[in-house]
């Protein structure tokens, strides 16, 4: 925190997400030489140099819903942000032979969130989360902070169930910095696994708002906030790497898993047969209610359950129900 009281963790040795020099990465590559320097000018804005990713921090702090206390947007890594995992020393994935490497090498769901709430990967993304942070908010959340970065998984560190979803929402995770908080869809989602017995309350407005999950974690097949929700093949291959690793790592505890909407589906069939779990062929389709089981390389049997999204077009015209998606939820 600085003399004014905002949280903000930029020196001179630091990148933009606290890389400092000579944290060597995993294959003996520098990550300092893939960072550009950030310059702190007096306004208070920090810039990238032209030709690499956008990273631009608004000028005025604004201070968060619940904690009252100053953020920049988007949030640094490891100034105060509720739930944050990751630190200034937290390495920073830009290439997608990084993000394969950090996924492999995180040795807990704690350490892989870290990795992924920094990860500067997709160019795309990172433009259109940042921007939205910045320039783009909603205006009935103009006074608050955005998140800005890649939303975390987020529950319980040794889940019995594991959630994919699509991707964050511009306006939901990409603001409150938590898997399906702050929008409606996190209302379906969490008032349901309220009902099941998982969440310890039925709504989940912002990080800190005192939500935690039992038994359940919650991530998803992209986790930054897409233009048009609409992520890229390539997007979704890159972040497929980060699925494996939730996979390997909630494995020896798991005993199903709930898919929301068929790129859910997809993604956690296709994260499974390149973990060499034995996956039903031909591929299963994906339909509401749907339910296949995986064998993992360590021949434990895990189930695979399908749901419609919890997205407003599906929950707003009927498609999907609250008894709909209690229902499977029972089934987990």
């Amino acid at each position: 925190m600085d003399s004014a009281g905002v949280h903000r963790s930029v020196g001179p040795e630091l990148d933009s997400y606290g890389i400092r020099d000579g944290h060597s990465f995993g294959t003996g590559t520098d990550l300092e030489a893939d960072a550009a320097d950030v310059r702190v000018h007096d306004s208070g804005e920090r810039t990238e140099p032209v030709g690499d990713t956008i990273w631009q921090v608004t000028s005025e702090p604004l201070p968060h819903p619940v904690t009252g206390d100053l953020f920049d947007s988007p949030v640094t890594p490891g100034t105060g942000w509720p739930g944050d995992p990751a630190t200034a020393r937290t390495p920073v994935a830009r290439t997608v032979k990084q993000v394969e490497t950090l996924a492999g090498r995180a040795g807990s769901l704690a350490e892989l969130d870290a990795s992924v709430s920094v990860c500067r990967a997709c160019p795309r993304l990172v433009l259109w989360r940042e921007t939205v942070a910045t320039e783009g908010k909603r205006a009935s959340f103009a006074d608050q902070p955005y998140w800005g970065r890649p939303g975390p998984g987020f529950g319980d560190p040794e889940p019995a169930v594991l959630i994919v979803g699509l991707a964050p929402a511009a306006n939901g995770t990409n603001r409150t910095g938590r898997m399906f908080t702050g929008d409606r869809s996190g209302d379906w989602i969490y008032a349901a696994l309220y009902r099941a017995g998982y969440a310890s309350q039925p709504t989940s407005s912002h990080s800190g708002d005192g939500q935690t999950l039992t038994g359940v974690r919650i991530v998803a097949a992209v986790r930054c906030a897409p233009p048009a929700n609409k992520p890229t093949p390539t997007e979704r291959d890159t972040c497929g790497h980060w699925l494996d690793r939730d996979l390997t790592l909630a494995a020896p505890g798991l005993r199903s898993m709930l898919a929301l909407g068929a790129i859910g589906w997809d993604a956690t069939l296709a994260s499974a047969r390149r973990l060499g779990w034995d996956v039903p062929r031909p591929k299963p389709r994906f339909t509401h209610g749907a339910e296949i089981t995986l064998i993992t390389s360590g021949d434990r049997p895990i189930r695979l359950l399908g749901s419609y999204h919890v997205s407003q077009q599906n929950t707003f015209t009927g498609k999907l129900t609250e008894t709909m998606l209690d229902e499977v939820l029972a089934r987990l």
